[in-house]
């Protein structure tokens, strides 16, 4: 039975599935080293081949829930991660890790990108990004909850525990299926003839704002992994602060983002919040530098603590602008395969991000921070003119004097004075901007 409500829905699956996967994060690699026996340099390769694979995958699935409809493809999705969840469950060798490593990737991939899809096709352009925003906080809250049941597994420590949350994620995949099925269907695209299959790959402005999204993400591992190997290697701060300032960054996000994410109502107002937040990622860059110089652990855990605050900060601005952009750019029709490339930035991030910034900044130390933050810098300012080429190449009827807003839920068509419908009119266009022979267009209510 369909819900009258697809906001619901989305939500609720999207919080049902965040439980397993929070429980799943904090116990799989103890899993895989202390009761699968693998080393963890093999977890570590496994992880990276798979989110390499992944990352090639979500596009290609996205591109499927472009043809095949979104909700389907999403509960296909779905099923599929709780079965190579299930699969970890069996591991006995590197070989069967990896294999299972990989299907997992790719199924994650594709439900992404088929779930941004479904996202993108039944809730208003205008309601997009701070609906994202709502799934993003209660996705927080959900993977708080599954840290906290994750925890007494780590806790117990026994072979049946670690299972236990194997079995938790699995089944929170199964009941997500579930409630998507209840989501209403979105109309699929027809294919134009001669039109190419994967759009997305000649999209090189969409490319290169998917690149630099890329580089934002890297401070995805700074919580997991970098911070609490530099506090505990190179500042006099306690390391029971690791679990502060990860509380910190969950509740904010949990209670903040949202707010963030309303002042994003324009592709203009997302290249300012990326601007912004690169500025606040390289300042919180700096001050987690500065935190080495103190030799007092309550002066360092300050300013550590400081350094949290803007970084969880910036992280919600690049949330909210990348939204913005990731959907407002994709074609209708194409959002499965767009958002499919514009997600593998979190799939690459989750592969190079720690072999990148351990060696950044465990070896390069207050100068790899620097470098760090001015990554982060630098893919801010860039991403304003990358949206910029990426609107212009959007409108390439433009030179002949007729173009199309593709962002317009009635998509509003300039035409020289003196043409048959005589100025500013609703005219039909196809997802590059183009002009059609039909007299009608807009978006389908149903």
């Amino acid at each position: 039975m369909q819900s009258t409500n697809p906001a619901r829905v989305l939500a609720s699956a999207q919080l049902i599935s965040s439980v397993g996967d929070g429980a799943y994060y904090v116990s799989s690699a103890l899993y895989f080293t202390l009761v699968v026996g693998l080393s963890p340099a093999q977890v570590g390769l496994g992880l990276t081949v798979s989110w390499a694979v992944g990352s090639v995958a979500g596009v290609a699935l996205g591109h499927l829930a472009d043809r095949r409809g979104p909700r389907g493809t999403a509960v296909l999705l779905a099923l599929g991660t709780a079965a190579s969840v299930t699969a970890f469950l069996f591991v006995g060798s590197v070989v069967a890790f990896v294999i299972a490593a990989c299907a997992y990737a790719c199924f994650q991939c594709g439900l992404g990108a088929a779930r941004q899809a479904l996202l993108a096709g039944l809730i208003d352009p205008a309601e997009r990004t701070t609906f994202r925003a709502r799934l993003q906080a209660m996705s927080n809250a959900g993977i708080a909850v599954g840290a906290a049941l994750g925890g007494i597994a780590l806790a117990v420590g026994t072979r049946e525990a670690y299972l236990a949350v194997f079995v938790v994620d699995a089944l929170g995949f199964v009941a997500a299926a579930a409630v998507l099925r209840g989501a209403p269907e979105v109309r699929t695209a027809r294919v134009r003839s001669g039109e190419p299959s994967m759009a997305v790959l000649r999209d090189r402005p969409y490319a290169l704002l998917a690149l630099l999204n890329m580089i934002m993400l890297l401070y995805m591992p700074l919580f997991s992994l970098v911070i609490p190997l530099w506090i505990s290697t190179r500042t006099a701060a306690p390391t029971w602060l690791v679990s502060a300032m990860l509380v910190l960054n969950t509740a904010s996000v949990v209670i903040f983002q949202v707010r963030v994410a309303r002042g994003v109502r324009s592709l203009g107002a997302a290249s300012r919040y990326a601007r912004h937040a690169g500025l606040l990622l390289f300042v919180s860059c700096l001050v987690f530098a500065f935190s080495a110089l103190s030799e007092s652990a309550w002066l360092a855990a300050l300013v550590l603590l400081a350094g949290a605050a803007l970084q969880v900060v910036g992280e919600m601005a690049q949330a909210a602008g990348s939204w913005e952009i990731g959907f407002g750019l994709a074609p209708d029709g194409k959002q499965g395969q767009y958002q499919g490339l514009f997600g593998a930035g979190t799939a690459i991030a989750r592969m190079l991000g720690p072999v990148l910034l351990t060696g950044l900044i465990l070896t390069g130390g207050m100068v790899g921070w620097v470098v760090l933050g001015g990554l982060f810098l630098l893919a801010g300012v860039l991403t304003a003119p990358a949206v910029r080429w990426a609107e212009r190449n959007r409108r390439p009827a433009m030179a002949a004097g007729r173009y199309c807003d593709p962002t317009a839920t009635v998509r509003q068509c300039v035409v020289p004075r003196g043409d048959d419908t005589g100025g500013r009119v609703p005219v039909a266009s196809d997802e590059t901007g183009h002009l059609t022979d039909v007299v009608t267009c807009g978006r389908s209510a149903g």
